[in-house]
């Protein structure tokens, strides 16, 4: 997506949350810890088959991925900490849906190559956002790529509404480890840097 496209939807959903939620007292980090919790309601969907509920309940909670950030900022609360907390827990939300599918097709179609996909694009997915963390915690510039996590998410989405999940998970596959390896030919062409504190 566009950086001046994900600036505007940004704006859109700071300014809506900040006319509604913003208001109340409610903590960020509830929204935050929420999503992961019900990201394993969607698992259980996803490993008894019922793709089309867990897409739809995927979709709804990605909402929480967009509101915590953005009530965090409405009530002037962002920090460091739960930077750390929401980015840590997108990782555990998105390693608990592919885990979902790791049993969906073991059940339905043991040893397939959907399995396989599964696995290359959980591998994708974690090492993309890792690459961009220890990037940035070395002091490089990470945020390349072709293929990040709202783009992974919405894939997912599409793949379980409409029954593409074979042909999305190619996707993820191949497309997620190519980013990671763009972040890491990105970083490696800025130079050695300084040396990590000790």
């Amino acid at each position: 997506m566009p950086e001046s496209i994900e600036r505007r939807i940004r704006r859109i959903i700071d300014d809506a949350v900040s006319r509604t939620l913003g208001t109340t007292r409610l903590p960020a980090t509830v929204l935050t810890v929420a999503a992961p919790i019900l990201t394993v309601g969607v698992a259980v969907l996803i490993a008894y088959g019922e793709l089309v509920w867990a897409g739809a309940c995927l979709a709804f909670t990605s909402l929480f991925d967009m509101l915590d950030g953005a009530l965090a900022r409405a009530q002037g609360g962002t920090s460091r900490r739960g930077a750390f907390l929401d980015s840590t827990l997108d990782r555990y939300s998105e390693a608990i849906v592919f885990f979902g599918l790791i049993v969906y097709y073991q059940r339905a179609a043991p040893g397939s190559t959907e399995l396989l996909l599964v696995y290359a694009a959980c591998a994708g997915s974690l090492i993309t956002s890792y690459a961009r963390a220890r990037a940035e915690g070395l002091g490089f510039d990470g945020k390349v790529g072709l293929l990040e996590r709202p783009h992974r998410v919405l894939l997912l989405i599409v793949g379980l509404l409409t029954g593409w999940l074979t042909a999305v998970l190619w996707i993820l596959a191949v497309l997620a480890n190519f980013t990671a390896l763009q972040r890491i030919v990105h970083v490696v062409r800025q130079g050695p840097g300084a040396a990590p504190p000790a």
